[in-house]
């Protein structure tokens, strides 16, 4: 009797997600990268509120908010952000096979709002079409391999005092839009605490104990910390307006009548919950808007420096997954190297094109590594969380400033432990480091800490006989950001309007 040859079974689901995404053989399983997925979202989600809460609030300088109109749209941009946010930690688990979730980057959004958007002439379509432009120029250096020589250009150090002092900036606007910082009605001093010197307000007494909440939270190791946080303070905040009928702070018109009031929202329980997503924000951007309004030099140093800024940023929040998972070769580097950085570099453009600001990689999906993830399919699973998340926008509404700014303050601080990697003893690095720390948050500027760090540090190593050592694009740097501090007075001796 003859053998019967049977016909091979098809692969099952599971046997050819585990082949394609590797999970068997980086000492994973499917319940462990689902779970990672999930926690990693958990622990980020608070984007989807933050984002539009700091680019949904501010109007551009011409008075327009995103999207069109006079009035703030939260709902509009949060579903864009939970949209590209989804779509490109997708992308990142499909393509590049990497534990690693995009979202708006923290940092950058407040840049573009207050750096870029309130800059004489300048639209939010302008802002954001400088963000595609360094997005693309991100794409372009990725693949040739210049990536190492702009890597090389800044000191490592001076990258430091770039993220710190944009975490003091982060830190100022949480406070400032809270209202635990203010400006006096009169006196010598600039800014005071709260009304009169004082925390006063039930508002006030929901972002404290929101910002404690978040703290203890924290030093506990409390996983999501920080969305819970948000979630908490504005359960708090809905139940103190239900009983105080606080009202906001403004009226109809915008002028301030209740110092002691709600800012931006006053929390009520919405209408609704769950609605369809408007995605009318996206492609809201003018690619070449910005050089008409504000000159070529300018908008060359601004895309400099979100690109700047966004790079470095991918670059350790890459390695550092990596390490933590275990991932990285004798050399340092994670797998798929070049597929995470294009991804990373394909999402900025992505966020500039849809007018939510520049997404970037983002280290909390350390959360996700710590339980477990070590592959694609984590991201796959935060991915489709933040497509579920746009359906939820009406909710970002619901959140006074009081309830969110406590996150805003939080962040600062994860931001400013980097300040120890800094050498405080050697004088050439620690004062161009210093200025860029300082200048950010108490000049509303990170183009201008950016810039004083780079020239000081310049100046620096001249005098100090050590000019060998500036790599050729410091010198074109600090060149470009000595005309930018000087453009007005060469446009006075140059008679030019």
């Amino acid at each position: 009797m003859s053998s019967i040859t049977r016909p091979k079974q098809a692969p099952t689901s599971h046997g050819a997600i585990d082949s394609f995404f590797q999970i068997t053989a980086r000492g994973s399983t499917p319940a462990r990268e689902i779970r990672g997925g999930f926690a990693t979202f958990f622990t980020m989600a608070y984007i989807v509120v933050l984002n539009p809460l700091i680019i949904g609030t501010q109007a551009d300088s011409t008075g327009g908010f995103l999207g069109g109109g006079g009035h703030p749209n939260l709902a509009m941009v949060a579903a864009a952000t939970a949209l590209v946010a989804g779509v490109m930690t997708l992308l990142m688990g499909i393509v590049a096979n990497f534990p690693l979730a995009l979202a708006t980057g923290l940092g950058l959004n407040a840049f573009v709002t207050f750096g870029i958007a309130k800059l004489p002439g300048m639209t939010w379509a302008d802002a954001m079409g400088l963000i595609v432009i360094e997005g693309a120029i991100i794409t372009v250096l990725v693949l040739t391999g210049f990536r190492k020589a702009v890597l090389q250009a800044i000191p490592a150090q001076l990258k430091t005092a770039i993220s710190v002092g944009i975490g003091l900036f982060i830190t100022i606007i949480g406070l400032v839009d809270s209202g635990v910082i203010r400006k006096p009605s009169s006196g010598p001093v600039p800014v005071e605490l709260g009304v009169g010197g004082f925390l006063a307000g039930w508002p006030m007494l929901v972002f404290v104990i929101g910002l404690l909440a978040i703290i203890v939270m924290l030093v506990k190791k409390v996983k999501g910390a920080i969305l819970i946080g948000i979630i908490g303070a504005t359960l708090l905040a809905i139940v103190v307006e239900a009983i105080g009928k606080i009202g906001g702070q403004l009226d109809a018109t915008g002028k301030l009548v209740n110092p002691t009031g709600w800012g931006l929202n006053v929390p009520k329980i919405p209408s609704q919950l769950v609605d369809i997503p408007d995605f009318g924000l996206l492609g809201h951007f003018s690619l070449l808007g910005s050089f008409s309004k504000i000159g070529a030099i300018s908008a060359i140093l601004l895309v400099f420096t979100l690109l700047l800024a966004d790079f470095f940023d991918t670059m350790g929040t890459m390695v550092a997954i990596g390490a933590e998972a275990g991932l990285l070769d004798k050399e340092g580097n994670p797998p798929n190297t070049q597929k995470i950085l294009v991804v990373d570099s394909l999402a900025a453009v992505a966020g500039g094109a849809s007018g939510v600001s520049s997404n970037t990689a983002y280290i909390e999906s350390a959360a996700g590594v710590g339980e477990g993830a070590r592959t694609g399919l984590a991201s796959v699973v935060t991915g489709l969380l933040f497509l579920v998340a746009t359906f939820l926008a009406p909710l970002v509404s619901v959140v006074p400033y009081e309830a969110a700014t406590p996150a805003l303050v939080v962040v600062g601080f994860l931001m400013m432990q980097q300040v120890k990697g800094i050498d405080w003893d050697d004088l050439e690095i620690a004062i161009p480091a210093f200025l860029t720390i300082v200048l950010m948050p108490f000049t509303y500027s990170i183009t201008a800490g950016i810039g004083a760090g780079f020239v000081v540090y310049v100046l620096l190593k001249i005098v100090r006989r050590k000019a060998s050592v500036i790599h050729p694009l410091m010198w074109v740097i600090a060149a470009l950001f000595v005309v930018y501090f000087a453009l007005d007075p060469l446009k006075a001796l140059l008679g030019v309007g």
